[in-house]
């Protein structure tokens, strides 16, 4: 595979196959298809050096240069993946089901990929955040249990070499890069109280002094951490279900800032709305965020959370960077009509703005040349397939799957950091090939009086006609009347003359 060759992966209701992107386009023969219909998921390691998937039968672990299996687990309960950032563990998840016997009834299995062996097993019920958390170095391991924060060193997992105990920890989140480590933990308010968000460095988690940031505030149920690559700074987004003012169906969601510098702020929003999509830049200085009721606005911040780019009220919810950072795309899809806006932002110049109708997600190729757009389910579960854009607005691959045939997930498949280098970019579209969808029509409807023609009904015609014949009825029988009548006056004359 060349260096300018992107690999797409697929899972849908037959299995699992990859597929080219551009610049040369087809199927991917070096990855033999998996055909079963009950593939539940996929997963690769952030560089892309392994691949793993799951399915009823069994989990399989292959790396990505001859893609050779390495690892095959014969479980049939596991329906969730996870590679930690070397590859080195893989974390299984199944449905829970209590057994007499503890150890039967874990769920959380923790798998050496070379080996093919258990390293540590454990129950976690929940599926939300079932995963452990890794330092990219793989040197830390974290999880969320019974309202504490556990971690382990080197994968000894039978000792706990850390815990963060206050009050109830509802959300963690471990920083990436190396050492030395942050996290973030997030507590609900209770009785009253605020609820906060606290900063800490590993190891170092007792007494206030162990606090190197926090922020409190109400109205906040849960969050969502965003960490730039440097994992020195992070955004939570806050959340509750039910926004009393009645103003807003997403709940009520707030935005804030912390850095391990010790800095806290919360975001200034422009306009009044929810937060639709956060995400940071590649180059860890700045983030964007889409937010407001439609016509949403979006905004560029730097770390001092001031605005440096604000453009124009659009239809759109999500924000996506592309991975060498020098373009940005803002798309509007769900209820929306699929219109992408394309930015270059060393110009600040928007490139294009194009229609990616019925798609449920974007996706930047690793390069920054290709947009990829799909529809998928359960989202939407007809017309299932995917396209390729390049960043100028031109198709370049278009592929839909057999009719009722579903796609559950489409991704590019990663490649090393530091792979590509910033390009100059091009506004001239370049060649690309037509849509099969056909386009919906942009005319205006305009009644015919105002085309200049004759209308070709009258208001109230339907009615008119109908009285009429109502008349003409009334008409006939009155007449019926009148010679009945006028006959019993004449029988009366014969009968009793004058």
């Amino acid at each position: 595979m060349s260096v300018d060759q992107q690999i797409l992966a697929l899972r849908g209701a037959k299995g699992i196959r990859f597929c080219c992107g551009p610049p040369h386009s087809g199927p991917y023969n070096a990855f033999p298809k998996v055909e079963n219909p009950s593939c539940r998921d996929m997963s690769f390691t952030s560089d892309g050096s392994l691949f793993t998937w799951c399915t009823n039968q069994r989990t399989c672990v292959a790396e990505c240069k001859k893609f050779e299996t390495i690892c095959k687990i014969d479980d049939p309960s596991i329906s969730q993946l996870h590679l930690s950032p070397k590859g080195t563990y893989l974390s299984t998840w199944a449905q829970y089901k209590a057994k007499e016997n503890v150890q039967e009834s874990c769920n959380l299995h923790i798998w050496n990929v070379k080996t093919g062996t258990i390293v540590k097993s454990f129950i976690q019920k929940r599926q939300i955040g079932w995963h452990p958390q890794w330092s990219d170095d793989e040197k830390l391991c974290a999880r969320n249990v019974n309202n504490e924060v556990h971690f382990f060193e080197d994968a000894k997992f039978d000792t706990i070499a850390k815990k963060i105990f206050i009050q109830k920890i509802a959300y963690f989140s471990l920083a990436p890069g190396s050492a030395p480590y942050h996290v973030a933990c997030f507590v609900p308010g209770t009785k009253g109280q605020p609820s906060f968000v606290r900063l800490f460095k590993y190891p170092n988690f007792e007494g206030s002094s162990s606090i190197i940031a926090q922020k409190s505030f109400f109205k906040a149920e849960r969050t969502d951490f965003y960490w730039n690559k440097t994992g020195k700074d992070c955004i939570f987004l806050t959340s509750v279900d039910v926004d009393k003012s009645g103003m807003s169906y997403y709940g009520e969601l707030n935005l804030y800032y912390a850095s391990v510098k010790g800095e806290t702020a919360k975001i200034k929003l422009g306009k009044d709305g929810p937060v639709y999509s956060v995400q940071w830049s590649p180059n860890s200085l700045e983030f964007c965020v889409v937010y407001g009721f439609m016509p949403a606005k979006a905004t560029i911040f730097n770390l001092k959370c001031e605005p440096v780019l604000d453009f124009d009220e659009a239809p759109r919810n999500e924000v996506s960077y592309s991975p060498v950072g020098d373009r940005l795309a803002l798309s509007g899809f769900g209820n929306l009509q699929g219109n992408i806006e394309v930015w270059d932002l060393k110009l600040k110049k928007q490139i294009i703005k194009f229609k990616a109708q019925d798609s449920t997600l974007i996706q930047w190729s690793y390069d920054g040349e290709y947009i990829l757009t799909a529809t998928t389910s359960p989202r939407l579960r007809i017309g299932n397939g995917y396209r390729v854009w390049h960043y100028t607005g031109s198709l370049l691959v278009e592929v839909f799957l057999e009719s009722h045939e579903e796609l559950y997930d489409i991704k590019w498949k990663p490649v090393p950091p530091g792979t590509y280098k910033s390009k100059p970019t091009t506004f001239t579209p370049v060649p690309g090939i037509k849509s099969s969808i056909p386009e919906a029509s942009k005319l205006v409807y305009r009644p015919p009086g105002a085309q200049g023609k004759q209308a070709s009904f009258k208001l109230h015609e339907e009615e008119a006609q109908k009285n009429a014949e109502k008349d003409a009825v009334m008409t006939k029988n009155k007449k019926k009347n009148l010679a009945r009548k006028a006959k019993k006056e004449m029988d009366k004359s014969y009968l009793f003359p004058d």
